[in-house]
Protein backbone atom coordinates (compact mmCIF):
# COMPACT_ATOMS: atom_id res chain seq x y z
CA UNK A 1 0.00 0.00 0.00
CA UNK A 2 2.76 2.33 0.88
CA UNK A 3 4.56 1.49 -2.37
CA UNK A 4 1.48 2.46 -4.38
CA UNK A 5 1.36 5.73 -2.64
CA UNK A 6 5.05 6.33 -3.30
CA UNK A 7 4.57 5.56 -6.98
CA UNK A 8 1.64 8.02 -7.19
CA UNK A 9 3.59 11.02 -5.70
CA UNK A 10 5.45 11.98 -8.93
CA UNK A 11 2.20 11.86 -10.76
CA UNK A 12 0.53 14.07 -8.20
CA UNK A 13 3.43 16.52 -8.33
CA UNK A 14 3.27 16.66 -12.10
CA UNK A 15 -0.47 17.16 -11.96
CA UNK A 16 -0.04 19.93 -9.41
CA UNK A 17 2.54 21.64 -11.58
CA UNK A 18 0.23 21.36 -14.58
CA UNK A 19 -2.59 22.93 -12.62
CA UNK A 20 -0.31 25.80 -11.35
CA UNK A 21 1.31 26.60 -14.72
CA UNK A 22 -1.56 28.69 -16.15
CA UNK A 23 -1.44 31.00 -13.12
CA UNK A 24 2.30 31.51 -13.49
CA UNK A 25 1.95 32.14 -17.19
CA UNK A 26 -0.91 34.54 -16.53
CA UNK A 27 1.11 36.52 -13.90
CA UNK A 28 4.16 36.80 -16.19
CA UNK A 29 2.02 37.95 -19.12
CA UNK A 30 0.39 40.76 -17.05
CA UNK A 31 3.81 42.13 -16.04
CA UNK A 32 5.02 42.09 -19.61
CA UNK A 33 1.87 43.86 -20.78
CA UNK A 34 2.31 46.53 -18.10
CA UNK A 35 5.97 47.03 -19.08
CA UNK A 36 5.15 47.25 -22.74
CA UNK A 37 2.47 49.85 -21.98
CA UNK A 38 4.99 51.96 -20.11
CA UNK A 39 7.51 51.69 -22.96
CA UNK A 40 4.84 52.69 -25.43
CA UNK A 41 3.94 55.71 -23.29
CA UNK A 42 7.61 56.79 -23.13
CA UNK A 43 7.98 56.38 -26.89
CA UNK A 44 4.90 58.56 -27.39
CA UNK A 45 6.33 61.28 -25.17
CA UNK A 46 9.66 61.18 -27.03
CA UNK A 47 7.84 61.42 -30.35
CA UNK A 48 5.89 64.44 -29.11
CA UNK A 49 9.11 66.18 -28.03
CA UNK A 50 10.74 65.50 -31.41
CA UNK A 51 7.71 66.85 -33.28
CA UNK A 52 7.61 69.98 -31.05
CA UNK A 53 11.33 70.73 -31.67
CA UNK A 54 10.88 70.26 -35.41
CA UNK A 55 7.91 72.64 -35.42
CA UNK A 56 9.89 75.34 -33.59
CA UNK A 57 12.75 75.11 -36.13
CA UNK A 58 10.52 75.36 -39.21
CA UNK A 59 7.98 77.87 -37.91
CA UNK A 60 8.39 81.59 -38.89
CA UNK A 61 10.08 83.75 -36.20
CA UNK A 62 7.84 85.34 -33.66
CA UNK A 63 7.17 89.03 -34.27
CA UNK A 64 9.62 91.37 -32.53
CA UNK A 65 8.26 93.28 -29.59
CA UNK A 66 6.95 96.72 -30.41
CA UNK A 67 9.64 99.42 -30.30
CA UNK A 68 8.89 102.35 -28.07
CA UNK A 69 8.27 105.64 -29.81
CA UNK A 70 11.44 107.67 -30.42
CA UNK A 71 12.17 110.16 -27.70
CA UNK A 72 12.51 113.86 -28.45
CA UNK A 73 15.70 113.85 -26.41
CA UNK A 74 18.78 113.61 -28.69
CA UNK A 75 20.79 110.44 -28.23
CA UNK A 76 24.57 110.30 -28.01
CA UNK A 77 26.43 107.92 -30.27
CA UNK A 78 27.45 104.94 -28.15
CA UNK A 79 30.54 104.06 -30.18
CA UNK A 80 33.19 106.42 -31.56
CA UNK A 81 33.55 107.11 -35.26
CA UNK A 82 36.86 105.75 -36.53
CA UNK A 83 39.50 108.49 -36.37
CA UNK A 84 42.57 106.52 -37.38
CA UNK A 85 43.78 106.58 -33.77
CA UNK A 86 42.62 103.64 -31.60
CA UNK A 87 40.67 105.04 -28.68
CA UNK A 88 40.16 108.40 -30.38
CA UNK A 89 36.85 110.25 -30.17
CA UNK A 90 35.32 112.20 -33.04
CA UNK A 91 32.80 115.04 -32.77
CA UNK A 92 31.05 117.32 -35.22
CA UNK A 93 28.88 120.45 -34.96
CA UNK A 94 28.04 123.87 -36.33
CA UNK A 95 25.02 125.92 -37.27
CA UNK A 96 22.94 127.15 -40.20
CA UNK A 97 22.32 130.91 -40.13
CA UNK A 98 20.19 133.06 -42.43
CA UNK A 99 20.63 136.83 -42.15
CA UNK A 100 18.39 139.50 -43.68
CA UNK A 101 19.26 143.19 -43.44
CA UNK A 102 17.62 146.43 -44.46
CA UNK A 103 20.27 149.17 -44.37
CA UNK A 104 19.98 152.94 -44.63
CA UNK A 105 23.26 154.89 -44.90
CA UNK A 106 23.24 158.67 -44.88
CA UNK A 107 26.07 159.37 -47.33
CA UNK A 108 26.00 156.73 -50.04
CA UNK A 109 25.65 152.98 -50.27
CA UNK A 110 28.13 150.53 -48.81
CA UNK A 111 29.85 148.83 -51.73
CA UNK A 112 27.96 145.76 -52.92
CA UNK A 113 29.76 142.52 -52.15
CA UNK A 114 31.79 144.05 -49.32
CA UNK A 115 31.81 142.74 -45.76
CA UNK A 116 29.93 145.82 -44.57
CA UNK A 117 26.83 144.68 -46.46
CA UNK A 118 26.65 141.47 -44.40
CA UNK A 119 27.64 142.65 -40.91
CA UNK A 120 28.60 145.81 -39.06
CA UNK A 121 32.03 147.05 -40.21
CA UNK A 122 32.29 150.73 -39.15
CA UNK A 123 35.15 151.50 -41.54
CA UNK A 124 32.78 150.84 -44.49
CA UNK A 125 30.21 153.50 -43.47
CA UNK A 126 30.24 156.12 -46.26
CA UNK A 127 31.04 159.69 -45.14
CA UNK A 128 30.52 163.15 -46.66
CA UNK A 129 30.91 166.76 -45.66
CA UNK A 130 27.99 168.40 -43.87
CA UNK A 131 25.34 169.50 -46.33
CA UNK A 132 26.68 167.23 -49.08
CA UNK A 133 24.66 164.17 -48.24
CA UNK A 134 23.46 162.32 -51.37
CA UNK A 135 19.92 161.00 -51.61
CA UNK A 136 20.23 157.27 -50.83
CA UNK A 137 17.31 154.86 -50.47
CA UNK A 138 17.47 151.89 -48.07
CA UNK A 139 18.71 148.59 -49.53
CA UNK A 140 18.15 144.94 -48.57
CA UNK A 141 20.53 141.97 -48.38
CA UNK A 142 20.00 138.26 -47.68
CA UNK A 143 22.77 135.80 -46.93
CA UNK A 144 23.68 132.46 -45.36
CA UNK A 145 27.46 132.94 -45.54
CA UNK A 146 27.98 132.78 -41.79
CA UNK A 147 26.74 129.19 -41.55
CA UNK A 148 29.59 127.07 -40.24
CA UNK A 149 30.71 123.59 -39.29
CA UNK A 150 33.55 122.06 -37.28
CA UNK A 151 35.26 118.74 -36.66
CA UNK A 152 37.25 117.66 -33.60
CA UNK A 153 39.24 114.54 -32.72
CA UNK A 154 40.24 113.90 -29.09
CA UNK A 155 42.59 111.29 -27.70
CA UNK A 156 44.08 110.43 -24.29
CA UNK A 157 46.94 107.97 -23.86
CA UNK A 158 47.75 105.68 -20.94
CA UNK A 159 50.15 108.26 -19.48
CA UNK A 160 47.35 110.82 -19.12
CA UNK A 161 48.39 113.02 -22.06
CA UNK A 162 45.45 114.71 -23.79
CA UNK A 163 45.43 115.62 -27.48
CA UNK A 164 42.91 117.41 -29.66
CA UNK A 165 42.74 118.33 -33.31
CA UNK A 166 40.15 120.94 -34.29
CA UNK A 167 39.16 122.54 -37.58
CA UNK A 168 36.29 124.96 -38.25
CA UNK A 169 35.06 126.63 -41.43
CA UNK A 170 32.28 128.94 -42.59
CA UNK A 171 31.04 130.04 -46.02
CA UNK A 172 32.18 133.65 -45.86
CA UNK A 173 34.87 133.04 -48.46
CA UNK A 174 33.59 135.10 -51.35
CA UNK A 175 32.36 133.87 -54.71
CA UNK A 176 33.71 131.16 -56.99
CA UNK A 177 34.43 132.55 -60.44
CA UNK A 178 31.48 133.88 -62.40
CA UNK A 179 29.05 131.59 -60.57
CA UNK A 180 29.38 133.35 -57.23
CA UNK A 181 26.90 136.17 -57.73
CA UNK A 182 23.41 137.09 -56.63
CA UNK A 183 21.99 136.62 -60.13
CA UNK A 184 22.00 132.83 -60.03
CA UNK A 185 23.76 130.52 -57.61
CA UNK A 186 25.02 132.74 -54.75
CA UNK A 187 28.04 130.44 -54.50
CA UNK A 188 30.40 131.08 -51.61
CA UNK A 189 33.80 129.64 -50.84
CA UNK A 190 34.71 127.82 -47.65
CA UNK A 191 36.87 129.84 -45.26
CA UNK A 192 39.06 128.25 -42.59
CA UNK A 193 38.37 129.91 -39.25
CA UNK A 194 40.27 127.63 -36.87
CA UNK A 195 42.80 124.86 -37.43
CA UNK A 196 44.89 123.78 -34.46
CA UNK A 197 46.16 120.92 -32.33
CA UNK A 198 46.51 120.86 -28.54
CA UNK A 199 48.72 118.72 -26.35
CA UNK A 200 47.96 119.14 -22.64
CA UNK A 201 48.73 122.83 -21.96
CA UNK A 202 50.11 123.60 -25.42
CA UNK A 203 48.28 124.83 -28.52
CA UNK A 204 49.70 125.20 -32.04
CA UNK A 205 47.76 126.43 -35.05
CA UNK A 206 45.23 129.12 -35.98
CA UNK A 207 42.60 130.32 -33.52
CA UNK A 208 41.54 133.44 -31.60
CA UNK A 209 44.36 135.65 -30.42
CA UNK A 210 45.21 135.23 -26.76
CA UNK A 211 44.73 139.01 -26.47
CA UNK A 212 40.96 138.57 -27.01
CA UNK A 213 38.36 137.66 -24.38
CA UNK A 214 35.63 135.65 -26.10
CA UNK A 215 33.54 135.23 -22.96
CA UNK A 216 32.84 138.95 -22.76
CA UNK A 217 31.27 139.25 -26.23
CA UNK A 218 27.59 140.27 -26.11
CA UNK A 219 24.72 138.26 -27.54
CA UNK A 220 24.02 139.96 -30.89
CA UNK A 221 22.09 139.21 -34.05
CA UNK A 222 24.88 140.77 -36.11
CA UNK A 223 27.96 138.59 -36.70
CA UNK A 224 29.87 140.69 -34.13
CA UNK A 225 27.86 143.84 -33.45
CA UNK A 226 30.23 145.59 -31.07
CA UNK A 227 32.92 145.89 -33.72
CA UNK A 228 34.04 149.45 -32.89
CA UNK A 229 35.68 148.73 -29.55
CA UNK A 230 36.32 144.99 -29.78
CA UNK A 231 39.61 143.10 -29.97
CA UNK A 232 38.92 140.56 -32.71
CA UNK A 233 41.66 138.59 -34.51
CA UNK A 234 42.18 134.97 -35.54
CA UNK A 235 45.72 133.98 -36.49
CA UNK A 236 48.42 131.31 -36.27
CA UNK A 237 50.18 131.02 -32.92
CA UNK A 238 51.84 128.88 -30.30
CA UNK A 239 50.20 129.18 -26.87
CA UNK A 240 50.88 127.85 -23.39
CA UNK A 241 48.17 127.82 -20.71
CA UNK A 242 48.64 127.00 -17.03
CA UNK A 243 45.71 127.65 -14.71
CA UNK A 244 44.61 131.29 -15.00
CA UNK A 245 47.69 132.26 -17.05
CA UNK A 246 48.24 131.97 -20.80
CA UNK A 247 51.03 133.23 -23.06
CA UNK A 248 51.44 133.16 -26.82
CA UNK A 249 53.70 133.96 -29.75
CA UNK A 250 51.51 135.02 -32.67
CA UNK A 251 51.77 135.86 -36.34
CA UNK A 252 53.15 139.40 -36.84
CA UNK A 253 51.78 141.72 -39.51
CA UNK A 254 52.08 145.50 -39.78
CA UNK A 255 49.28 147.74 -41.10
CA UNK A 256 50.66 151.09 -42.33
CA UNK A 257 49.09 154.45 -43.18
CA UNK A 258 51.14 156.06 -45.92
CA UNK A 259 52.44 159.58 -45.44
CA UNK A 260 49.71 162.24 -45.62
CA UNK A 261 47.07 159.52 -45.94
CA UNK A 262 48.00 158.66 -49.52
CA UNK A 263 46.82 155.12 -48.82
CA UNK A 264 47.48 152.17 -46.56
CA UNK A 265 49.34 148.90 -47.00
CA UNK A 266 50.37 145.80 -45.05
CA UNK A 267 53.91 144.67 -44.44
CA UNK A 268 55.10 141.14 -43.80
CA UNK A 269 58.67 142.21 -43.07
CA UNK A 270 58.34 141.50 -39.35
CA UNK A 271 60.95 139.35 -37.62
CA UNK A 272 59.66 139.27 -34.05
CA UNK A 273 56.27 137.60 -33.37
CA UNK A 274 53.53 139.42 -31.48
CA UNK A 275 53.71 138.45 -27.79
CA UNK A 276 50.63 138.23 -25.55
CA UNK A 277 49.92 137.34 -21.94
CA UNK A 278 46.56 136.91 -20.19
CA UNK A 279 45.33 136.36 -16.63
CA UNK A 280 41.71 135.44 -15.95
CA UNK A 281 39.50 134.42 -13.06
CA UNK A 282 35.87 133.35 -12.76
CA UNK A 283 33.20 132.45 -10.26
CA UNK A 284 29.45 132.51 -9.70
CA UNK A 285 29.65 136.29 -10.06
CA UNK A 286 30.99 136.04 -13.65
CA UNK A 287 34.52 136.34 -14.97
CA UNK A 288 37.30 138.90 -15.36
CA UNK A 289 40.47 139.01 -17.46
CA UNK A 290 43.35 141.35 -18.20
CA UNK A 291 45.64 140.89 -21.21
CA UNK A 292 48.80 142.53 -22.52
CA UNK A 293 50.22 142.79 -26.04
CA UNK A 294 53.78 143.61 -27.16
CA UNK A 295 54.55 144.19 -30.84
CA UNK A 296 57.39 145.04 -33.15
CA UNK A 297 56.41 146.83 -36.36
CA UNK A 298 58.55 146.64 -39.48
CA UNK A 299 58.13 148.18 -42.92
CA UNK A 300 61.15 147.67 -45.10
CA UNK A 301 64.14 148.57 -42.94
CA UNK A 302 62.12 150.78 -40.58
CA UNK A 303 60.98 149.47 -37.21
CA UNK A 304 58.91 150.65 -34.26
CA UNK A 305 57.46 149.08 -31.14
CA UNK A 306 54.11 149.21 -29.43
CA UNK A 307 52.10 147.75 -26.60
CA UNK A 308 48.49 147.58 -25.45
CA UNK A 309 46.30 146.33 -22.64
CA UNK A 310 42.75 144.93 -22.64
CA UNK A 311 40.43 144.46 -19.65
CA UNK A 312 37.24 142.46 -20.21
CA UNK A 313 34.67 140.31 -18.49
CA UNK A 314 31.10 139.56 -17.55
CA UNK A 315 29.34 140.45 -14.29
CA UNK A 316 26.18 138.55 -13.33
CA UNK A 317 23.26 140.47 -11.85
CA UNK A 318 21.14 137.67 -10.44
CA UNK A 319 19.82 134.85 -12.61
CA UNK A 320 18.35 136.98 -15.40
CA UNK A 321 20.78 139.83 -16.06
CA UNK A 322 24.45 140.36 -16.76
CA UNK A 323 26.79 143.13 -17.89
CA UNK A 324 29.48 142.38 -20.50
CA UNK A 325 32.31 144.78 -21.18
CA UNK A 326 35.73 145.38 -22.71
CA UNK A 327 38.17 148.33 -22.49
CA UNK A 328 41.29 148.54 -24.70
CA UNK A 329 44.10 151.08 -24.94
CA UNK A 330 47.61 151.22 -26.36
CA UNK A 331 49.93 152.10 -29.21
CA UNK A 332 49.67 149.94 -32.27
CA UNK A 333 46.21 148.50 -31.58
CA UNK A 334 45.47 148.96 -35.30
CA UNK A 335 44.60 145.62 -36.85
CA UNK A 336 43.65 144.07 -33.50
CA UNK A 337 40.62 146.33 -33.01
CA UNK A 338 37.53 147.09 -35.13
CA UNK A 339 38.74 144.99 -38.08
CA UNK A 340 41.61 147.39 -38.72
CA UNK A 341 39.58 150.59 -38.87
CA UNK A 342 42.76 152.34 -37.70
CA UNK A 343 46.29 151.29 -38.65
CA UNK A 344 49.18 150.14 -36.48
CA UNK A 345 51.64 152.80 -37.63
CA UNK A 346 51.97 155.82 -39.89
CA UNK A 347 54.93 156.62 -42.15
CA UNK A 348 56.57 160.04 -42.25
CA UNK A 349 58.14 161.81 -45.23
CA UNK A 350 61.38 159.83 -44.78
CA UNK A 351 59.67 156.47 -44.47
CA UNK A 352 60.15 156.17 -40.71
CA UNK A 353 57.16 154.67 -38.91
CA UNK A 354 55.46 155.64 -35.65
CA UNK A 355 52.80 153.68 -33.73
CA UNK A 356 49.29 155.16 -33.56
CA UNK A 357 47.56 155.21 -30.18
CA UNK A 358 44.01 153.92 -30.05
CA UNK A 359 41.24 153.36 -27.52
CA UNK A 360 38.14 151.20 -27.64
CA UNK A 361 35.35 149.90 -25.43
CA UNK A 362 31.94 148.29 -25.32
CA UNK A 363 29.35 147.60 -22.65
CA UNK A 364 26.24 145.47 -22.98
CA UNK A 365 23.29 144.64 -20.76
CA UNK A 366 21.63 141.26 -21.29
CA UNK A 367 18.22 140.45 -19.80
CA UNK A 368 16.47 137.07 -19.88
CA UNK A 369 12.70 137.59 -20.01
CA UNK A 370 11.94 133.88 -19.75
CA UNK A 371 13.15 130.45 -20.85
CA UNK A 372 12.58 131.33 -24.52
CA UNK A 373 13.16 135.08 -24.81
CA UNK A 374 16.18 137.28 -24.12
CA UNK A 375 17.29 140.75 -25.14
CA UNK A 376 20.37 142.98 -25.22
CA UNK A 377 21.17 146.69 -25.19
CA UNK A 378 24.75 147.47 -26.27
CA UNK A 379 27.04 150.46 -26.86
CA UNK A 380 30.49 150.37 -28.49
CA UNK A 381 33.05 153.04 -29.47
CA UNK A 382 36.61 153.55 -30.77
CA UNK A 383 38.92 156.58 -30.96
CA UNK A 384 42.34 157.14 -32.57
CA UNK A 385 44.95 159.79 -31.73
CA UNK A 386 46.13 160.46 -35.25
CA UNK A 387 49.04 162.81 -35.88
CA UNK A 388 47.35 164.64 -38.77
CA UNK A 389 50.68 166.11 -39.84
CA UNK A 390 51.57 162.53 -40.84
CA UNK A 391 48.24 160.82 -41.46
CA UNK A 392 46.47 163.74 -43.13
CA UNK A 393 42.82 164.53 -42.42
CA UNK A 394 41.24 161.72 -44.39
CA UNK A 395 41.63 159.01 -41.73
CA UNK A 396 39.03 157.81 -39.22
CA UNK A 397 39.11 159.62 -35.91
CA UNK A 398 36.27 157.79 -34.15
CA UNK A 399 33.23 155.56 -34.53
CA UNK A 400 30.42 154.47 -32.26
CA UNK A 401 27.32 152.31 -32.39
CA UNK A 402 24.22 151.48 -30.40
CA UNK A 403 22.03 148.40 -30.84
CA UNK A 404 19.07 146.66 -29.23
CA UNK A 405 17.79 143.18 -29.97
CA UNK A 406 15.36 140.45 -29.00
CA UNK A 407 16.18 136.77 -29.54
CA UNK A 408 13.45 134.14 -29.32
CA UNK A 409 14.21 130.42 -28.97
CA UNK A 410 10.98 128.46 -29.50
CA UNK A 411 12.90 125.18 -29.45
CA UNK A 412 16.34 124.19 -28.14
CA UNK A 413 19.15 125.30 -30.48
CA UNK A 414 16.81 127.39 -32.67
CA UNK A 415 17.18 131.18 -32.43
CA UNK A 416 15.01 133.75 -34.20
CA UNK A 417 16.32 137.25 -33.66
CA UNK A 418 15.66 140.87 -34.62
CA UNK A 419 18.02 143.79 -34.03
CA UNK A 420 17.93 147.55 -34.55
CA UNK A 421 21.32 149.26 -34.81
CA UNK A 422 22.75 152.71 -35.37
CA UNK A 423 26.39 153.47 -36.14
CA UNK A 424 28.39 156.50 -37.16
CA UNK A 425 31.94 157.22 -38.34
CA UNK A 426 33.84 160.52 -38.29
CA UNK A 427 37.06 161.49 -40.05
CA UNK A 428 39.69 163.98 -38.91
CA UNK A 429 38.40 166.50 -41.47
CA UNK A 430 34.93 166.41 -39.86
CA UNK A 431 33.33 164.38 -42.63
CA UNK A 432 30.94 161.89 -41.15
CA UNK A 433 28.25 159.40 -42.00
CA UNK A 434 25.81 157.13 -40.23
CA UNK A 435 24.20 153.75 -40.69
CA UNK A 436 20.76 152.55 -39.60
CA UNK A 437 19.98 148.85 -39.96
CA UNK A 438 17.18 146.41 -39.22
CA UNK A 439 18.69 142.93 -39.01
CA UNK A 440 16.91 139.59 -38.57
CA UNK A 441 18.30 136.10 -38.30
CA UNK A 442 17.24 132.46 -38.11
CA UNK A 443 19.91 130.21 -36.65
CA UNK A 444 19.84 126.48 -35.93
CA UNK A 445 22.78 124.94 -34.08
CA UNK A 446 23.64 121.26 -34.30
Amino acid sequence: MSKRIARKRPLVAALAMALALPGLVHAQTAKEIELEARVAELEKMVQQLVEQQSTQQTAPPAPAPAVAAASDTPTVQSTPILTGTPGGRFSYGGFIKLDTMVTDTSDGQIAEGSAGRMFYVPSTIPVAANGAEPDVDPYTDFGAQFSRFWFAADYSNDDGDKFRGYIEADLFGGGSGNLGNELSTNTHGITIRHAYVTWNNWLAGQTWTNFQDLGSLPDTVDFLGVTDGTIFVRQAQVRYTNGPWSFSLENPQTLVTDYQGAGRHTSGDNVMPDVTGRWSTKGDWGHFSVAGLLRQFKDGDETATGGAVSVAGKFNLGDRDDIRYMVNAGSGLGRYMAFGMGTDVVADANGDIDAITGYGMFAGWRHVFGPKLRGNLIYSAAHYDNDVALTGYGVTERSQSLRANLIYSPFPKLDIGAELSYGERSLEDDREGDLKRFHTTVKYSF
